[in-house]
């Protein structure tokens, strides 16, 4: 991987609320552990983004950064969340959660404005 409001962190379900974004507490779990695990600073949070291209028209990235100029930026269980003003729009409401299966394990975006999304889960349109 490479990317402050208060909220309370429920451990039963994704957070709600007027938020850019939910987080599940699996995925809070493994990005905490991810940047544990390189050393991160603590100015350092994750951002979620937008970016073109994907086989669906937009594709979500995920990294380690520091806040930028025009970011909303969350705390959120400890952890900073950036997101740039321009996926803001696209972001908004979006679920991040963690899944591991016998097939493949990774970080799984549940987006309710998409209009339509692909099977690799990483690829949306708007």
């Amino acid at each position: 991987m490479s990317e402050e409001v208060q909220h309370e962190h429920r451990t039963e379900s994704p957070r709600e609320g007027a938020s850019s974004v939910n987080l599940t507490p699996k995925a809070i779990e493994m990005v905490k552990q991810m940047h544990a695990k390189e050393g991160l600073s603590a100015e350092q949070g994750l951002r979620i983004s937008v970016v073109g291209g994907g086989c669906s028209g937009f594709q979500y990235s995920l990294g380690f950064d520091v806040q930028k100029e025009g970011d909303t930026a969350e705390e959120i269980d400890g952890m900073k969340v950036f997101v740039d003003e321009v996926s803001l729009p696209y972001i908004a409401g979006v679920t991040l959660d963690y899944v591991e299966s016998l097939h493949a394990g990774g970080f799984r975006f549940d987006n309710p404005r998409a209009s339509r999304t692909c099977g690799c889960g990483s690829s949306f349109s708007a």
